[in-house]
C-alpha cells in the first residue's frame, strides 16, 4: 500500500480512529494485524518469509540472554543473522551473483554453470518467487526489516536489550506498519518499549503528526514526482541527451531522491506520532552539510548509524591506527553500496563516498602536518556546501543508473565534463514548468533552512497551514500514485 494513494489515507484513518477507541491490549493486536494487511497488499505470499525470521529471532533473543556459555550465546547470534542475511542474500543478490559469475567465466570461453532460480525450483513454487523475466522477486522492505530485526538479536546478545518475552509485541516492533517498509530503521531500546505503553489521546501530537504527515506528502507528490518526470525523460534515453540536458536531470534527481525519501519518513513518523510513538529522525536537511562526513550525519541517519555500530565499529572502528580506519570506512561504504542492491553501479556509489571519506581524512592529516588551516567563516562554508553537493550529486549517477550497464553512468559524466553552454535543454517540461521546478527546489532549500518543523501549537494557524499544503499538494500534485524509490529496497 503506498502512502501517496487514497487507499493509504481510509486505511490511516479508520486504523487511528480504532487504535484510540481500544485497550492496550486491543491496540497492539490491532497494529499487528493491519500491519500484515498493509505488507500483504503487495505481495501477500511473502508475509511468510517475515514471519520465519520473526520466529526466529524471537526464540533466539530469548536463547540468547538465558545461555549462561559464552559460545552458546555467540552460536545463537550467529544463527540468527545467518538465517536473516541468508534470507536477505538469496532473495536481493542471487541474480546478481549468478549473473556476475558467468560472466566472469564467458571471459574465458567457460560454459555458465550457475542456472535461473526458476530452472531449480518446482513450478509451484517458482510463479511466486520470479518474475515475467525469470529475475528472483524481492520482498518489498526486505533489507529494512532484515536490518531492525538484527538490531535486535545483535544488542541482546550485548545485553543492551532484555529479550522480549512477548511474541506478539516482537513481531509489531518488525512489523509496525508506518515503517515497515523503508524505514526508520530502529533499535529494540527505543521501540519496544513504547508498544508497552499506553497512549492517551494527545492533541497536540495528533497535529504535529499530521502536518509532518502532510508536508511529506506534498514533498513526494509535489517536488520529486514532478522533478522524476524530468530525470526519467533524460535518463531513460541518456544516449539522446546532451550534456546540460543530463547536468539538470542529474541535478534534479539529487532532490527528487531526497523529496520521495525524507518524504516517505515524514509520513511514517507524523503517522506513528499521531498514535503516541516516537520515531527517529532520519533526515536533518542533507544538502547544508559542508562536509561528506556531515552529509552523512544528516542522510538515511538510522543507516549511517546501524552500520556504525554494526559493522563499523566491530570491525575495529579507529582504534588500531589509520590504515585500519581508512579501510573501514571503505568496507562500509562498499557494504552500504550492496545493501541498497545487486548492482555494479551500487558498489561504485558506495566505493565513491568511500573515497570521499578517506580521501577528506587524508587531506585533513596534511593540511594538519605542514600547518595550513581553513578560516571558518560564511564564505568558507558556502563553498564547502557547494563542493560536497558536487560530489553527492557525481555519485547520484550510479544510484540513477542502477539497471544499466556501468559504461552509461561514465558516458553521463563524461558528457555532463564536456557539455556547452550553448546546448539547448532538451526535457518534457515548457520554461514555465521548469523554472516552477527550480522554484520548488529553492522553496524546499529556504524552508529547511529556515523552518525546521512547521508550527502547530496554535490550533488556527495548524488548520490554516494545513489546510494550505492539503490544497496545494491536490491541486500541484503529479497525481500518478508512483511508487516510493527506497520501496525497492
Amino acid at each position: 500500500m503506498l502512502f501517496n494513494s487514497i487507499q493509504f489515507i481510509i486505511f490511516f484513518i479508520v486504523v487511528t480512529l480504532a487504535y484510540f477507541s481500544l485497550s492496550w491490549r486491543g491496540r497492539w493486536m490491532l497494529l499487528l494485524a493491519v500491519s500484515c494487511y498493509f505488507y500483504m497488499v503487495f505481495k501477500p505470499v511473502f508475509i511468510l518469509i517475515l514471519f520465519g525470521t520473526i520466529v526466529i529471532d524471537y526464540y533466539a533473543g530469548i536463547w540468547i540472554a538465558q545461555a549462561q556459555d559464552k559460545k552458546r550465546k555467540t552460536l545463537l547470534l550467529i544463527i540468527s543473522l545467518i538465517s536473516n542475511i541468508g534470507i536477505l542474500a538469496f532473495f536481493k543478490y542471487y541474480d546478481f551473483g549468478r549473473g556476475s559469475v558467468n560472466d566472469l567465466l564467458g571471459l574465458f570461453d567457460l560454459r555458465a554453470i550457475i542456472p535461473p532460480l526458476e530452472r531449480l525450483l518446482p513450478a509451484g513454487i517458482a510463479q511466486w518467487m520470479v518474475d515475467g523475466g525469470g529475475q528472483v522477486i524481492l520482498p518489498i522492505g526486505l533489507s529494512f526489516h532484515t536490518f531492525q530485526a538484527m538490531s535486535y538479536t545483535i544488542e541482546v546478545y550485548r545485553g543492551n536489550q532484555q529479550p522480549e518475552k512477548h511474541f506478539g509485541i516482537y513481531a509489531l516492533y518488525v512489523m509496525f506498519y508506518p515503517q515497515l517498509v523503508a524505514g526508520p530503521i530502529e533499535r529494540p531500546q527505543n521501540m519496544l518499549h513504547q508498544f508497552h505503553s499506553y497512549f492517551k489521546y494527545d492533541f497536540e501530537l495528533v497535529k504535529s503528526g499530521l502536518m509532518q504527515m502532510a508536508f511529506g506528502l506534498f514533498k513526494k507528490i509535489v517536488i520529486a514526482d514532478r522533478l522524476a518526470e524530468v530525470v526519467n525523460f533524460v535518463y531513460d534515453n541518456p544516449a539522446e541527451q546532451n550534456g546540460l540536458s543530463l547536468l539538470v536531470a542529474t541535478v534534479f534527481f539529487a532532490f527528487q531522491i531526497y523529496c520521495d525519501f525524507s518524504g516517505y519518513s515524514d509520513i511514517a513518523i507524523g503517522a506513528a506520532r499521531v498514535m503516541g510513538f516516537t520515531l527517529m529522525d532520519n533526515f536533518r536537511s542533507p544538502y547544508e552539510s559542508s562536509s561528506i562526513s556531515e552529509f552523512w550525519g544528516r542522510w538515511h541517519i538510522s543507516l549511517s548509524t546501524w552500520f556504525r555500530d554494526y559493522l563499523y565499529i566491530p570491525l575495529g572502528g579507529n582504534r588500531n591506527g589509520e590504515l585500519v580506519k581508512y579501510r573501514n570506512l571503505f568496507i562500509v561504504f562498499l557494504v552500504s553500496g550492496l545493501w541498497h542492491g545487486a548492482s555494479w553501479n551500487y558498489v561504485i556509489w558506495g566505493a565513491l563516498h568511500g573515497t570521499y571519506q578517506v580521501s577528506a581524512l587524508l587531506r585533513d592529516k596534511w593540511m594538519k602536518k605542514v600547518g595550513i588551516s581553513i578560516p571558518k567563516n560564511s564564505f568558507t562554508k558556502v563553498l564547502g556546501v557547494i563542493f560536497t553537493f558536487i560530489l553527492v550529486t557525481i555519485a547520484w549517477v550510479f544510484f540513477r543508473n542502477h539497471t544499466s550497464p556501468v559504461g552509461r553512468s561514465f558516458t553521463i559524466l563524461h558528457r555532463i565534463s564536456t557539455l556547452s553552454w550553448s546546448e539547448k535543454l532538451h526535457t518534457p517540461f515548457n520554461s514555465v514548468e521548469m523554472w516552477f521546478c527550480i522554484f520548488l527546489i529553492f522553496f524546499l532549500l529556504i524552508k529547511e533552512h529556515f523552518v525546521q518543523k512547521i508550527p502547530t501549537k496554535n490550533s488556527l494557524v495548524f488548520y490554516l497551514l494545513f489546510g494550505i499544503i492539503a490544497f496545494l499538494t491536490y491541486f500541484l500534485g503529479v497525481v500518478t500514485e508512483n511508487q516510493f524509490i527506497y520501496f525497492q529496497f
